[in-house]
């Protein structure tokens, strides 16, 4: 059975946090199950935009922080990278302020470079993934708990998007057509290529509404753990009191044999049903998975924008 260690959490303070951290990956055997000493470690955090950067539409900065600390404590060399929908890795982390707890640990952000991988999957014989999440001895996937107007909700499988490097996202989008269900399934199968031997979720304060970022926070008060980030997920619809067939990577994951029921789950601390919600909000409307070409240009074009223009401007008017 997998594991996934579920516990009440309400506090961002820094000392709150990392106990909170430290107690939920007991049941895993601590962070010294996954990270050995000299282990290259990615923290792949939620780096969506810098545009909202107080809606708690991102993972936050002390969740990243606690964690690169633990990492450091068993000898790990912990790195931070993402491929943020426009701007750079760095941009976004600064616009949500990142960068005073990232300097203090001397943590490197990277920006995500493509390669083509081959899968063993029917229906995508490759993916053009991250080399640096790739390469590295340990990826720890560091989701938001989130709406999101195309995908119900997103959690840990869909975070793993952002090691598809630059706007790659976009044709892919664009590759999977109208269909939720071919989308639902090439973002499984790129969580099963990247394969994260740990998923530490942010559920602390989550995006409600019209995510995954024109919503609002919500006070969630959950934070959740597991080596399986098929279950994980599986484990937090629960709690949002989603149905799972609104969900097309769970819909995905079912299809292809991931962890469907909560059955095939252990949980030593916190059962769903113990911290279920009941008001959770979703997106108003749901937008269908279509992007057409003038939509990938206009996107494609806004995101070099941002990253070779607006930020090196913003940079270098701050000296």
């Amino acid at each position: 059975m997998s594991t996934v260690s579920l516990i009440p959490a309400r506090s961002y303070e820094l000392a709150s946090l990392r106990t909170s951290i430290e107690q939920m990956l007991e049941p895993l055997g601590g962070i010294k199950a996954f990270v050995k000493e000299g282990d290259r470690v990615l923290l792949k955090p939620n780096l969506l935009t810098g545009s909202r950067p107080t809606q708690e539409c991102i993972t936050r900065p002390e969740i990243v922080y606690c964690v690169a600390q633990l990492v450091k404590e068993v000898g790990g060399k912990p790195f931070l990278g993402d491929s943020p929908a426009f701007g750079s890795a760095r941009g976004v982390a600064k616009a949500n302020g990142y960068l005073p707890l990232v300097e203090e640990l001397d943590l490197p952000i990277i920006e995500f470079h493509g390669q083509r991988y081959s899968t063993a999957s029917e229906n995508f014989n490759h993916l053009r993934l991250s080399k640096e999440a790739m390469d590295a001895d340990v990826v720890i996937n560091l989701p938001k708990v989130k709406s999101h107007t195309q995908l119900t909700i997103t959690l840990g499988v869909k975070n793993l998007f952002g090691c598809v490097p630059g706007k790659m996202k976009a044709w892919w989008h664009m590759e999977a057509g109208k269909s939720s269900d071919r989308f639902g399934e090439m973002l499984v199968e790129t969580a099963r290529a990247i394969d994260p031997n740990l998923t530490i979720i942010d559920g602390i304060i989550g995006h409600e509404g019209n995510g995954p970022s024109g919503g609002e926070p919500r006070n969630l008060g959950v934070l959740g753990a597991s080596a399986n980030v098929f279950a994980l997920d599986r484990a937090m619809v629960e709690i949002l009191n989603v149905e799972p067939h609104l969900v097309p990577t769970l819909v995905a994951q079912s299809r292809l044999g991931l962890c469907n029921e909560l059955a095939e789950i252990d949980f030593p601390y916190s059962h769903p049903q113990e911290l279920k919600v009941t008001d959770w909000k979703l997106p108003d409307t749901l937008m269908p998975i279509d992007f057409g070409l003038p939509r990938v240009l206009r996107s494609t074009f806004k995101h070099f924008y941002i990253r070779f223009i607006k930020e090196p401007i913003k940079f270098y008017a701050a000296k």
